[in-house]
């Protein structure tokens, strides 16, 4: 990564042409995120089935999916995925859409970058008209919960997530899209 920490935090919407940075990036993100906690196996499985360039290229060229990257300079520094369908029943709304993934590189972590992608979510759901976003987290995850507190997430429940072969508790978390509507 260049040294490049006092430019902007621009994002973009992926391409099929990034799929391959794609995967890359996603690995690393969720290795760093939850590898200390988990067992080689398991993460191990779980990239296996989730992040490789094949099934990141599908991802992108799926219409219910939105990826932004968030760039500085000529660095990709994280990603979120937007990810149209239905939600879980505690979520309450059938014109939601899920924050399926949002990282930020481990160095920059704290640094904006997760704030700049989760505003682009929100534009992005509002302008998909859509009245609620939504996501799971890991129970563990106290980093990410706090971020989502702080962008006025309520919890509403849990969801069951496997990873590898380790069955784990995700809390179920929502809010408005424009909580002037």
């Amino acid at each position: 990564m260049t040294s490049n920490s006092v430019l902007p935090i621009t994002t973009r919407r992926a391409t099929v042409a990034d799929a391959a940075m794609l995967a890359d990036l996603a690995t690393r993100a969720f290795h760093d995120t939850y590898a200390a906690e988990n067992t080689p196996g398991n993460m191990a499985l779980y990239i296996a089935m989730s992040f490789g360039e094949s099934l990141q290229r599908a991802e992108l060229e799926d219409r219910r999916v939105v990826v932004l990257l968030a760039e500085r300079g000529d660095d990709v520094v994280g990603y979120a995925m937007l990810r149209d369908g239905p939600a879980p029943e505690a979520v309450g709304a059938a014109d939601g859409i899920e924050i399926a993934r949002l990282y930020a590189v481990k160095p920059l972590i704290g640094a904006g970058i997760g704030a700049t992608l989760m505003q682009r979510c929100l534009d992005e759901a509002e302008a998909r008209g859509k009245s609620i976003i939504w996501l799971g987290v890991w129970e563990h995850n106290a980093r990410a919960l706090a971020f989502y507190h702080r962008w006025e997430f309520a919890d509403v429940g849990t969801l069951e997530f496997t990873l590898g072969r380790d069955r784990q508790t995700d809390r179920l978390m929502m809010r408005r899209v424009d909580r002037e509507k």
